[in-house]
C-alpha cells in the first residue's frame, strides 16, 4: 500500500467534545485533512512540541525518546494504519541494529514522539478516504480557539513584556495549555 505523508496543520479545542481537541494533520501534497479528536493532555504534548515550549522537567514524551535513544532505538516513521468505529490506530516503526519493529500505539501519542524525533507521520489512502475531508486551498488557515472567548481577550491590558513574564511563569507552573494561549497571543502580536 502506498503512504500518504502527512504534516501537522492545527490543534484546536473540540466544541463537539467536553476536554477534547481537534488534531488536525493534512497531507503534505494535497488538500485533504485528516481531523483526530485527541484528550486535553495528549494535546498538551503535542502543542509543546509544536511551540518548542521548555517544560521545567521532561514529560512522558520526552523520557521515552531519552530512553530510545539511550538503547539506540529510531523512530523511522509513524503510520495511521487503521480507522474503525471513530478511533484511529496507529504504530510506530522502530530499528535497532538494522531491525524494524512496529509497536502499536494510540495516534495522539505516536504523533507526540513523531514530532520528537522528527519523524514522518503516513497514512494510507483507505484511511484518508473514510475518515479525510477534503478543504479548499482558502481554507487552510486553522484558527485555535478556547473554551470560553473571554479567554482570548484577558491578555488584551498587558503589554508585551508583561506577557513574556506571564509566560515564563506558566511554564514554571506547568501549566502548559494557558501557556499556549499566551503564546499564541504573543505570535498575534507581532503579525
Amino acid at each position: 500500500m502506498q503512504k500518504i505523508e502527512l504534516k501537522i496543520v492545527g490543534l484546536s479545542y473540540s466544541h463537539s467534545q467536553s476536554s477534547a481537541y481537534a488534531l488536525i494533520l493534512g497531507e503534505v501534497n494535497g488538500n485533504r485533512r485528516l481531523p483526530i479528536i485527541v484528550g486535553g493532555l495528549e494535546a498538551q504534548a503535542i502543542a509543546i512540541e509544536v511551540e518548542k515550549l521548555k517544560p521545567a522537567r521532561p514529560l512522558t514524551h520526552d523520557l521515552f525518546k531519552t530512553f530510545a535513544e539511550t538503547f539506540d532505538i529510531k523512530i523511522k516513521e509513524v503510520i495511521i494504519n487503521k480507522f474503525h468505529e471513530g478511533i484511529f490506530y496507529s504504530i510506530l516503526v522502530c530499528s535497532k541494529n538494522g531491525e524494524n519493529i512496529e509497536i502499536d500505539s494510540r495516534t495522539s501519542d505516536a504523533v507526540a514522539i513523531a514530532l520528537r524525533f522528527n519523524s514522518p507521520i503516513y497514512t494510507y489512502e483507505s484511511i484518508m478516504a473514510v475518515g479525510g475531508i477534503i478543504l479548499e486551498p482558502d481554507e487552510d488557515a486553522i484558527e485555535h480557539t478556547t473554551e470560553h472567548e473571554d479567554e482570548e481577550n484577558e491578555f488584551f491590558d498587558l503589554s508585551n513584556a508583561e506577557l513574556d513574564e506571564l509566560l515564563l511563569k506558566t511554564i514554571e507552573k506547568e501549566d502548559y495549555e494557558r501557556a499556549s494561549l499566551i503564546r499564541d497571543e504573543i505570535k498575534r502580536r507581532k503579525k
